[in-house]
Formats: structure tokens, sequence, C-alpha cells
């Protein structure tokens, strides 16, 4: 398991190298360049986590924190900034403690994102990580638009060694959500994962077919807890934060899966997003595998960030 972790960070280290030459050189130039701590500093610094898809919440708060950090500590060398910078960064990232609730319970997880993000892949992916943690999963493929999704998600299935329960090409979601609610029930599963087809051109549609699921949950599992995780594109930027924003109107959002975050120089968005919208990122896929998959560790990305390494 270490081995798998050590190698996660290893991946995601690489995986950020574009992020992290588009953020930490800047960041690190202003620390060497500037002799005092002034307003023209911390301009600089905020327009670089800007320009580093941190967005400007998440900016502002940084920039606040570092304000108030070095006031109260009355620093005066701007190289001293960064470990505070990262420590704030951090902090603002931070999922808490209750986030992974939904391991410990019966739950249903719907998993919803636009064509292309990953999204099937993220379904398959975790139904392996919870079966590898001893749970009893069951996939659902409730995305019956997509020819390929259902496919798709069955070699996924096979490949974890867990049961799926799928429809015809073009059948109603919700059916397929029902029947597999009742297996899930029979078969006493830990957790019901749904792939669900994410249409944001059409909202409308979307959130009747993601009311008709909610209400088939509502009434056929009632004690199941609930978690809605949004998967997003890294390598989007700005436009996975707007495509958050959008489906946080049709859907009550629990938490992101980020992926593709190999090779992006736009990693930061994964800050704008928490901050911004409230809603923690809980994992982080960095390549096609299924160990690629990790739960989010905000520690550890920033450390990826900044390239710090580990004390342990």
């Amino acid at each position: 398991m270490e081995e798998k972790k050590k190698g996660f960070f290893k991946r995601l280290v690489d995986g950020l190298a574009k992020t992290r030459a588009n953020i930490v050189c800047g960041i690190d130039s202003i620390f060497s360049g500037f002799s005092s701590i002034d307003e023209d500093f911390y301009e600089e610094i905020e327009e670089i986590l800007v320009m580093g898809d941190l967005g400007i919440n998440a900016t502002t708060a940084i920039i606040e924190d570092l304000k108030a950090k070095v006031k109260e500590q009355k620093i005066k060398d701007p190289i001293l900034c960064k470990q505070l910078l990262i420590d704030s960064i951090k902090q603002q990232m931070n999922v808490g403690e209750t986030a992974y609730e939904f391991e410990n319970k019966t739950s249903v997880v719907l998993v919803i994102g636009v064509n292309g993000v990953g999204k099937t892949t993220s379904v398959g992916k975790l139904a392996g990580k919870l079966k590898d943690q001893g749970k009893r999963v069951i996939l659902a493929a409730a995305d019956t638009f997509r020819a390929a999704a259902g496919e798709q998600l069955t070699e996924w299935a096979n490949r974890a060694g867990v049961e799926i329960i799928g429809g015809q090409e073009g059948s109603d979601p919700a059916s397929v959500v029902y029947d597999a609610v009742a297996a899930a029930k029979a078969r006493h599963a830990d957790v019901l994962l749904c792939d669900t087809a994410g249409r944001l051109h059409n909202k409308k549609n979307l959130m009747s077919e993601l009311g008709k699921i909610n209400r088939i949950l509502e009434r056929e599992y009632p004690e199941a807890y609930r978690e809605t995780l949004v998967v997003l594109d890294g390598t989007t930027g700005q436009n996975a934060l707007a495509q958050a924003r959008q489906f946080k109107e049709v859907a009550d959002i629990t938490g992101i899966i980020l992926t593709k975050l190999d090779g992006t120089a736009k990693g930061g968005i994964a800050v704008a997003i928490q901050s911004e919208l409230h809603i923690p990122v809980k994992y982080i896929g960095v390549g096609e595998s299924i160990d690629d998959l990790q739960k989010f560790n905000a520690d550890e990305f920033v450390n990826a960030l900044f390239h710090v390494q580990d004390e342990d």
C-alpha cells in the first residue's frame, strides 16, 4: 500500500510539472526578487496565482491569510513567506474529516459529468478502489445515452470484479437505477455506484432525469447514504469551474473527481473549485491505470505543486 502511495505521489509530482512551472517558478522569482514585503509584492503573487488558475476567490483568501500571518508574526523577509503561502493554500483545500463518510455506510453514489471528461473510467476505478477496501460494490450503468458507456463500464466492472446492472441503449436511466437498487438490497451491497449521463447543454432534461433517479432512490432506498460526485477534466481549467457551477444548479453535489491532472498546466483549478463553490475535490486522477485515481490529499497535492518533499 505504501508503495502504491509513494508511486502516486511521484506521478502527482510529475503530472503537476506544467502547473508547477506555471506557478512556482514565478512565485520563487518574486520571493527572491523582492527585498521587502509591500503591496507590489502581494500584487505580484496574486497575479501569478490567478494566472495559475487558482481563481479570484481562492487567491484573495490566500493573500488575505498571508497578510494576516505576516503581520502577526512580524515577518520582514519575503523568502519567509513561501512556507506561509504553502500552508495557506493547504488550508484552503482541506477536505475535512467527513468527506468519505459514504464509505462507512450503505450508500448510493451518483457520478455525473459531461462526455469526454473520464466519467465512466472514474466510476470503474472507484469501484475497484472500494472493492479493494473489502466493500461489496454494485455498478449501475445508467448512462444509457452513449452507446459505448455500458460496454466500457462492463469492462471496468470485470476488471474490478464487481457486479454490473445495465439497460438497453436508449432505455430509461431511472429504470436501470430501480433494478440496481433491487440488486443492491438483495445482495446486501455496501455501495451502489451509478454512472449517469451528464448533458449540460440540455439542462432541463438533465434535471428531470436526475429528479427521477432521486425520487426512485428516496422511495426504494431511503436508508442509503447519498453522495453525488461530479467528474471534471483538469485540463480545461476555468471551464471546469464553470461546469461545476452549472452542475451545482441541477444537483446536490457533494464532491468533485478531478481527472487528467497529468500533463496539464491548469492543476491550480483544484484550489479554485474548492474555494469558489465550497465543494471539496475528493478524488484526483493522474493517469490511465486503476491505481491512478486516489483520494485527494491537500498536503500531498500542494507539496507536489511546490515540489516540497514530505518529512516522513
